[in-house]
């Protein structure tokens, strides 16, 4: 459907991650795996945390809520994209906003999970007397909850302000998802009020956390340095050092799509949104627990009870 311009687009067309013929089915059958990977190694990370009481600190409840996180908004992507590479990927207005929604809602609360990570970091290793008294389950359900709260706001801003526009012009959105910069593109109104929506909400949700961040792992070196044990400096940095990979790849990807000047090629943006919608959500649970030896017992132990029942 390609409306006249005195009508308003009910669906568009997504083109998919790309037009070459000979990629398609290759293509399909990687994200196919990377999605299952995806799905199984976040649920089984949320099972077995839920199931292990060992786990049950806060470090994991963080990573339990990642986890979650992460399922939800692959979920939320990656199956209209597998769409794409099968046959024309048609959706609804409604639908759009929905995906619109749930996107913008998980992605700003997995910045806020990331940053809460970090803090928990910090204060485990600068703090290590006061850890339980400041992580207390009180302050972990606090900073949840706010983020939570948070991705409700700013999920909700960029869908109302993008429900306010008319899309007249056209109804082939470049891209495998519903986007914010493609879907402005597509307006045949002003974007000014949207464009500031994304200055301050993705602003604060990717400047705000960046900063806590340098700021909380800067602090870290410095006291790891300090530690004159090498098995102790060694278990730190593992500790860290999972959490900043993490970090880098969500937080590199994100504002380089939403900081970079406009007018850049489609293509490459929607390669690196591919990172912090679909490789990033796969990653996650390999770099979490490949290390960790919390993990791997507690694996050990639900799989040794499984086995006699």
């Amino acid at each position: 459907m390609v409306p006249g311009n005195d009508s308003s687009v009910t669906e568009f067309v997504l083109l998919g991650l790309t037009q070459q013929p000979e990629l398609q089915l290759p293509l399909f059958f990687l994200f196919l795996g990377i999605y299952v990977v995806s799905v199984v190694g976040n649920l089984g990370l949320v099972v077995l945390i839920a199931l292990n009481p060992q786990l049950h600190t806060p470090m994991y409840y963080f990573l339990f809520n990642l986890s979650f996180t992460d399922l939800c908004y692959s979920s939320v992507i990656t199956p209209r994209m597998l769409m794409s590479f099968a046959k024309q990927n048609v959706i609804s207005y409604a639908e759009c906003m929905a995906q619109l929604f749930l996107f913008a809602f998980f992605v700003i609360d997995e910045c806020c999970i990331l940053t809460s990570m970090a803090y928990d970091r910090y204060v485990a290793i600068c703090k290590p007397l006061l850890y339980k008294v400041t992580m207390s389950c009180q302050v972990c359900l606090l900073l949840m909850v706010g983020g939570y709260v948070i991705g409700f706001a700013g999920a909700m801003a960029h869908t109302v302000c993008m429900m306010k526009l008319t899309f007249c012009g056209g109804n082939i959105l470049n891209h495998y998802m519903c986007d914010i910069p493609p879907l402005l593109q597509l307006s045949c109104t002003s974007t000014s009020v949207n464009e500031l929506v994304v200055f301050i909400v993705v602003g604060v949700n990717i400047i705000v956390p960046s900063l806590t961040l340098l700021i909380s792992y800067t602090l870290i070196l410095s006291n790891i340095f300090r530690i004159r044990s090498t098995r102790g400096r060694s278990k730190a940095f593992s500790t860290c050092g999972s959490h900043v990979a993490a970090v880098s790849l969500f937080f590199g990807s994100s504002a380089f799509i939403y900081f970079k000047p406009s007018g850049g090629s489609q293509d490459q943006d929607k390669v690196s949104t591919v990172f912090y919608t679909i490789v990033g959500p796969m990653m996650n649970p390999f770099i979490y627990s490949l290390r960790n030896k919390d993990v791997h017992v507690a694996l050990g132990k639900t799989l040794q009870k499984r086995m006699l029942f």
